[in-house]
């Protein structure tokens, strides 16, 4: 009798704790992503890691490793960050430059089958879903300026990612909580005295003023575009990505309702494309060490789910390399050494250069890369065309030679990495997760079922098509039946529409309208598509036009 009351005891138990557990609710999520790393480029940093501290031989991340990802555009392979991303935030593919926006169909090629009446259809994200049907609070950081494919993925929408014109103000006026990262050149004065009137602290290459403000919403930008690689990064100027991460999750977890927060390593990316593994590994170190901010606050919090996941790969990045004879069977040493001796991005590098005279070339390359400039190596260096300190006349140097392939070329002789490309891969990327329910994502998924498991985590039980059909209604269906014109002719375009009632004034990539000429805010940003002259508006506006 005994023991089958503590078998029965022991059912109970285990009953009890999955009740619990599977009843437990998640309020928060962190999505962290390395934009651009392939595996190996984890696989260097860890190494580099393990090398140079022989003491803390894993990652922050590693215990979190739990299965793959398959990123791709909705008509190729081989993705961006601006439709790959888009894709984790909406739950669509899209096309190469495409900003959470519902891409043309193009039938012979699409992965996934497309709807051509869709076209150019603002997509509503996981962020958006997040704050206007969840009330959380919301909020970005990265290393790249804002306006940047991955965070403007989270909050903006665009064909083009390279509209900032567009993409700038809408962001802006997204009501995102705590925006944090590059672009101080970005932000005009305009939208500076917006945010401040909302309540923000703006901060612009203000270190000490971001570092000790105490309000929640805030918006602190440093540099005038991307900030530095972390190899190259001044403290006293640039908070770390783990420094950015921590004081993002401090304001954000105030809110009660809790919070969507999307970390990107942004120039993980960008040095991969450099083909420069010192700051590949360097960026990426920085990045787990955001990780790490992440993690810890997930497991003392209990409510929070953390997905670590890249948008897609790049360069072809090898850890070996057949320019190296015998690579297979070189030591960590041979490996290893010299890459730790650099003290520099190649950026970094170039830039010193440029200041440096021919004379001292030598010394500076030792003194920040531990490499001993052969003859060939100097005159290299001495013939580019763009090195303005040079003693040879433009005649006597070589056409077309650029710092940044010369001497991409000299560091790359005195390591053994290898790469394929400048360009991104579409390998699957890897994919880890905490998540303190029974629901964490395992095995291999698509970037689809991605952004379906970061929708279950959010709570959206309200789907993000009927948030889209929501705030990005066409306007000829909104006003259908009213008198309305669109004029084109100023620099941005407005439509205007008139009944016995009212009048309403509406202007794209912000969330103020007016009414009978009143400022009227409102809970989306107003999208204007010029491919097919459509704005994208929500369902509601429709009502005002019954208000005198």
């Amino acid at each position: 009798m005994k023991r089958i009351s503590n078998v029965f005891l022991l059912i109970l138990l285990t009953f009890s704790f999955s009740y619990c557990t599977k009843s437990k609710e998640i309020k928060n999520v962190i999505l962290l992503i390395p934009d651009g790393t392939s595996l190996s480029a984890v696989s260097a940093a860890r190494w580099y890691q393990r090398y140079n501290q022989p003491e803390i031989p894993n990652l922050n991340l590693d215990p979190y490793l739990c299965g793959s990802i398959l990123t791709y555009c909705s008509n190729a392979p081989i993705g961006d960050s601006a439709p790959t991303t888009s894709c984790y935030m909406t739950g669509y593919p899209s096309l190469a430059g495409y900003v959470s926006t519902y891409p043309v169909a193009d039938p012979l090629n699409d992965i996934v089958p497309m709807d051509s009446l869709k076209a150019y259809q603002p997509l509503a994200t996981v962020l958006e879903g997040a704050r206007i049907l969840k009330n959380k609070a919301t909020g970005l950081v990265f290393t790249c300026e804002f306006p940047h494919a991955t965070p403007a993925d989270c909050a903006a929408h665009s064909y083009n990612r390279s509209k900032y014109d567009w993409i700038v103000p809408q962001m802006v006026h997204n009501k995102l909580d705590v925006v944090i990262g590059g672009g101080a050149g970005l932000l005009k004065e305009e939208y500076k005295k917006f945010l401040l009137d909302e309540g923000y602290g703006v901060f612009l290459n203000e270190i000490d003023n971001y570092r000790n403000y105490k309000g929640d919403k805030m918006w602190a930008l440093f540099n005038e575009n991307d900030m530095a690689y972390d190899i190259d990064r001044d403290p006293a100027k640039e908070p770390s990505l783990a420094e950015m991460t921590q004081s993002a999750i401090e304001k954000l977890s105030k809110n009660k309702n809790g919070f969507f927060l999307m970390v990107e390593g942004s120039k993980i990316d960008w040095a991969a494309h450099a083909n420069d593994p010192a700051a590949i590994i360097a960026d990426m170190l920085a990045f787990d060490k955001a990780c790490g901010v992440a993690l810890e606050f997930a497991k003392s919090n209990k409510e929070t789910v953390v997905i670590i996941v890249p948008d897609h790969g790049n360069s072809g990045f090898s850890i070996g390399s057949n320019k190296c004879p015998g690579y297979s069977k070189l030591t960590k040493d041979q490996l290893f050494a010299n890459i730790s001796q650099f003290k520099t991005s190649i950026d970094g590098l170039i830039a010193k250069l440029q200041t440096t005279e021919p004379g001292d070339l030598r010394e500076v390359v030792l003194a920040l890369t531990g490499i001993a400039l052969t003859d060939e190596d100097y005159n290299l260096l001495l013939q580019c065309a763009d090195y303005n300190r040079s003693a040879l006349s433009n005649d006597e140097r070589m056409k077309g030679s650029k710092l940044t392939k010369v001497v991409a070329g000299i560091l790359d002789k005195y390591t053994c990495f290898g790469f394929t490309t400048t360009g991104h891969t579409g390998e699957e990327v890897f994919l880890a997760v905490y998540d303190p329910t029974p629901n964490r994502l395992t095995g291999h998924h698509t970037n689809i079922e991605l952004n379906q498991y970061l929708r279950q985590s959010a709570g959206l039980k309200q789907g993000l098509e009927s948030l889209t059909d929501e705030v990005f209604a066409k306007h000829t269906d909104v006003f259908s039946g009213y008198t309305y014109t669109i004029n084109t002719t100023a620099n941005i375009p407005t439509l205007e529409v008139k009944t016995d009632k009212g009048s309403l004034e509406i202007q794209p990539n912000t969330n103020v309208i007016k009414h009978n000429g009143q400022a009227v805010k409102l809970n989306s940003v107003i999208i204007y598509v010029d491919k097919n002259n459509t704005f994208y508006l929500p369902q509601s506006l429709k009502k005002l036009l019954a208000v005198k």
